[in-house]
């Protein structure tokens, strides 16, 4: 005899009830949803129009600094040097040192070049006060003259006398011959005295001319100078600075603070002017060269302000700086081979201009930086509304 079935004695289970038999709830729901929704689209629009539009920022950004280039000046063999890559130094501090020996040579050749200069201005004055004398002697030469040709013409005045004395007497017999011939002869020396007195004065004169006119050259050499400003002095003295200049520039300084890098030279090693040695780059004026798209430079002006985080500190360091300057063009524009865009396959790419901020110097000392750090860039453009 079968056992009655346990299925009729076990009870179906209750199914769900349907959603159309809570219409409130599932209303909550939907005006929850709708109230989310809003407050989400309500921020956004509220971030978009208070801080977002306000503010472009980019994370193509790298520091940079106008690094220092160290130059010898002269050329030379390197017979010191003092500093290696990544160290510190401080302007003024010595870098390396070029042998000297030739420009101390040069320097002893140019001091006795001066010394030479300003005793030939001396003998120059000198021989200046000698000529006057001479001019003055050559005068009292002219006076003697003058008064050796008054002689002279004296004695032909006496000497014509007595020849047109004797020259009458002759006649009556009074008078010999020879008498006649002595007169005559004493009047012709007379004569030739004259003339000799007087070529004596012309000479005297023109001795004195002379004299007068070498004492003026002698006197332009140094008319309206000292020994201290005479040209050759001067020219001595130029030659000598530049000798000392030469010999301070084997001494080789940094130009400015900073941290030493790209060191290319080793000690003995010849140098030739204008070779770049090292490069010193100045940790304290870096700044940051940021790369914004096009579209983001409308409203981008110089002397907004800008915040910037640097992927070496993280966001627990917001450094602030300033916009000092904008690229005159991008960098696709001023590339070394660049970009064809007249072609048949043209595909548009949105470029990039440089921005240049300037970091503060105060926060880069607490929290140095180096050249070539990414940095994520972000500039208030408010200021511009």
């Amino acid at each position: 005899m079968d056992t009655p079935s346990d299925d009729r004695a076990t009870p179906a289970p209750t199914p769900p009830a349907p959603d159309h038999a809570n219409p409130g709830r599932r209303k909550r729901l939907l005006l929850i949803f709708a109230v989310v929704v809003a407050v989400l689209a309500l921020g956004y629009f509220l971030y978009d129009r208070v801080i977002a539009s306000k503010r472009v920022s980019t994370d193509n950004a790298y520091v940079a600094a106008e690094v220092a280039q160290v130059t010898p000046l002269v050329a030379g063999q390197i017979v010191a040097l003092n500093v290696s890559d990544t160290q510190s130094v401080r302007r003024g501090q010595v870098l390396m040192r070029l042998d000297d020996a030739d420009a101390r040579i040069a320097v002893a050749q140019a001091e006795a070049d001066l010394a030479t200069a300003e005793r030939r201005y001396g003998q120059t004055a000198a021989t200046g006060a000698a000529l006057q004398a001479q001019a003055d002697a050559r005068g009292a030469d002219i006076g003697s003259a003058r008064a050796q040709l008054a002689v002279a013409r004296g004695n032909l005045a006496r000497a014509e006398t007595d020849y047109r004395r004797r020259q009458a007497l002759s006649g009556e017999g009074a008078v010999s011959g020879d008498e006649l011939t002595a007169a005559t002869n004493a009047l012709a020396t007379a004569r030739a005295n004259v003339a000799l007195a007087e070529a004596g004065v012309t000479q005297a004169e023109a001795t004195r001319t002379s004299a007068i006119r070498e004492r003026a050259a002698n006197t332009a050499l140094t008319q309206g100078t000292t020994r201290a400003t005479a040209p050759e002095v001067l020219a001595a003295q130029a030659k000598l600075a530049q000798a000392r200049l030469s010999l301070d520039r084997t001494v080789i300084r940094a130009p400015i603070d900073g941290v030493v890098a790209q060191r290319s030279v080793q000690i003995g090693q010849r140098v030739a002017p204008g070779a770049v040695a090292m490069a010193i780059v100045p940790l304290d004026r870096l700044y940051v060269d940021a790369n914004y798209k096009e579209g983001q430079l409308q409203k981008v002006r110089i002397g907004q302000p800008a915040t910037l985080v640097s992927d070496l500190y993280g966001d627990d360091v917001v450094y602030h700086g300033r916009v000092v300057g904008l690229a005159g063009g991008t960098g696709s524009a001023f590339a070394l081979i660049p970009a064809q865009n007249a072609t048949g396959n043209w595909i548009k790419v949105v470029q990039r201009l440089p921005v240049r901020i300037a970091l503060d110097p105060k926060e880069l000392r607490a929290h140095p930086l180096r050249v070539g750090l990414s940095i994520d860039a972000e500039i208030d453009i408010s200021a511009d509304r």
